[in-house]
């Protein structure tokens, strides 16, 4: 069986991965795949990323880097991303990997208007939704954690926008029939979340932020969190039995 690849584009902080473990893990948890079906490429330390035709799937991690420094693994994996489109590979980015899927696809990543989005933030499902296979299964509004500087300001050409918050339209993109990306993340659990709150604590006072309030407002995102879950079932399954016929 061919590998679902993690492609790893940073870290957790140690005093987070010390106590709640890193994104990988949070990945394998929230995709509930077994290890010998993972593996690991960590490209912001030099790995080689496979022949996207030697994989089942990939998701692209989040990063502490910004899209915007164009730095040489960030564009070299955002060639890769191109060449997986075009076998229509099932891909799923999630914050930076999110932001990287737009930009290697044509689309526009800069700063968020206003500053940082962080906590469980309220995503509303656009009208593109009803009309696709994800969507169409989503409520009118759900929780999903959030933390990012940066954001997709501007599509690809022929992407679709799913669900988005008050600050950021572009929360859930559609790139084809088996890639998708998430600005929030679906691996995030309550606490794991919190623990991100309150290490900004004082940066987040300084940009004018309530910590204390953020903190207060984190709660369980399962709707979120169940995305993980569709897109084995729905892109990674369904291709592999789709190619198996």
């Amino acid at each position: 069986m061919k590998p679902v690849i993690i492609v790893r584009t940073g870290r957790a902080p140690d005093v987070i991965a010390g106590r709640h473990g890193d994104f990988p893990r949070w990945f394998r948890l929230g995709l509930r795949l077994r290890d010998a079906h993972l593996r690991v490429v960590d490209v912001q330390h030099g790995d080689p990323l496979p022949d996207p035709d030697d994989c089942a799937g990939a998701v692209i991690t989040g990063s502490a880097s910004m899209v915007t420094e164009k730095l040489p693994w960030s564009e070299r994996t955002a060639g890769w991303i191109r060449d997986a489109m075009d076998v229509d590979l099932p891909m799923l980015g999630v914050c930076y990997g999110h932001q990287l899927m737009s930009h290697a696809l044509g689309g526009r990543v800069d700063y968020l208007s206003g500053g940082r989005e962080m906590g469980t933030v309220t995503l509303t499902t656009q009208d593109a939704a009803s009309s696709d296979v994800l969507g169409a299964g989503l409520p009118a509004t759900f929780g999903a954690h959030a933390t990012h500087e940066q954001s997709v300001l501007e599509l690809p050409r022929g992407a679709r926008t799913l669900a988005g918050s008050d600050r950021d339209p572009n929360h859930l993109v559609r790139y084809g029939t088996h890639a998708l990306s998430t600005q929030f993340h679906p691996e995030f659990s309550a606490e794991v979340m919190r623990a991100y709150i309150r290490r900004k604590h004082d940066a987040l006072r300084d940009e004018g932020q309530c910590p204390d309030r953020l903190l207060a407002s984190v709660a369980p995102t399962p709707v979120a969190t169940s995305l993980l879950r569709f897109f084995v079932r729905e892109h990674l399954l369904a291709r592999r039995e789709t190619s198996a016929a």
